[in-house]
């Protein structure tokens, strides 16, 4: 019997396929400073670098409303506001890109104040210093929070950062904690500003849909995908991985609120042979029996 052959439009789909497949491992596989690249290398960009914590990866997430998936979620830690490297009783000065960057009277920063917000119930001490060292607290200020007595407050001064991720106007934050027989600790705390009451003690976490468009999914489809998504996650942003986009689709899926990113910054290292590669600089260079797989500096090019 005759091997099947197939036709061009079908070669063109299953390469288009294995394509897909090659973005999607090397998402799966894709070590943090990678992943940070889909968030501030996209056009437009997803969030300022500065404005990025850590960042994980999921990969064909299931949608709820549709009997397909995502091809990945990116969680990331966006960082709202910071801790200013200054003592208690000193004020830090309002940056330049304040409307305050005039004012004097520190005590304007302070006339407003917040809720008591609970920053951790009852967890452990290693949870506790982990919480707090996080945030940005030297090792003595965390021993001073978690040792205070039950009537003091820990004074620390703060900036929040705006949508361009500029520091603003500083605010002063009072935290205390509450330790128990069995060890636990809670943390609450209260702020204390001049007009924005800060969003979050200093981050959030954000899910971004990722979707990688093939050549044979046409703008409706993929938008309609990505809309799912973001439905069920409640996000307003996504990412879509292309390889070639018309002008016009390009323009409406960034209308459409889509950061775009090239398929060509996600593709799976090739295999290499050091006793063909020319970088001279490297060690394995020139041997054959080199154990190196995948390399990043391969070339074949001097």
């Amino acid at each position: 019997m005759a091997n099947p052959v197939l036709t061009l439009t079908e070669f063109d789909q299953q390469r288009s396929k294995a394509l897909h497949d090659e973005i999607q491992l090397a998402l799966a596989i894709a070590d943090e400073p990678v992943l940070r690249s889909l968030l501030v290398e996209t056009t437009p960009i997803i969030a300022p670098p500065h404005r990025i914590g850590s960042i994980t990866a999921e990969i064909g997430v299931p949608l709820l409303s549709a009997d397909s998936s995502i091809d990945g979620i990116l969680r990331f830690e966006a960082i709202h506001c910071v801790l200013a490297n200054t003592q208690p009783e000193e004020a830090p000065a309002p940056t330049a890109f304040s409307s305050h960057h005039r004012m004097r009277d520190y005590s304007q920063l302070t006339r407003c104040h917040s809720e008591l917000y609970t920053l951790a119930q009852d967890v452990p001490l290693s949870q506790a210093i982990a919480l707090l060292t996080h945030a940005g607290f030297r090792a003595e200020q965390v021993n001073t929070i978690l040792h205070l007595p039950n009537d003091a407050w820990h004074k620390s001064w703060w900036y929040t950062l705006d949508a361009a991720g500029y520091l603003t106007v500083p605010f002063q934050r009072f935290i205390r904690t509450r330790q128990y027989a069995d060890g636990a600790f809670t943390i609450q705390y209260k702020d204390y500003y001049a007009e924005e009451r800060p969003l979050c003690f200093k981050s959030k976490d954000q899910r971004v849909p990722v979707a990688i468009k093939s050549e044979f999914q046409g703008f409706r489809e993929t938008l309609e995908k990505i809309n799912q998504a973001r439905a069920q996650l409640g996000a307003h942003q996504a990412i879509l991985i292309c390889d070639t986009l018309s002008g016009l689709e390009a323009q409406g899926f960034i209308r459409q609120g889509v950061s775009l990113y090239t398929t060509t910054s996600l593709r799976l290292p090739v295999r290499v042979n050091c006793a063909l590669c020319a970088s001279l600089g490297c060690p394995m260079n020139g041997r054959k029996d080199s154990p190196v797989i995948t390399c990043a500096r391969f070339s074949l090019e001097g």
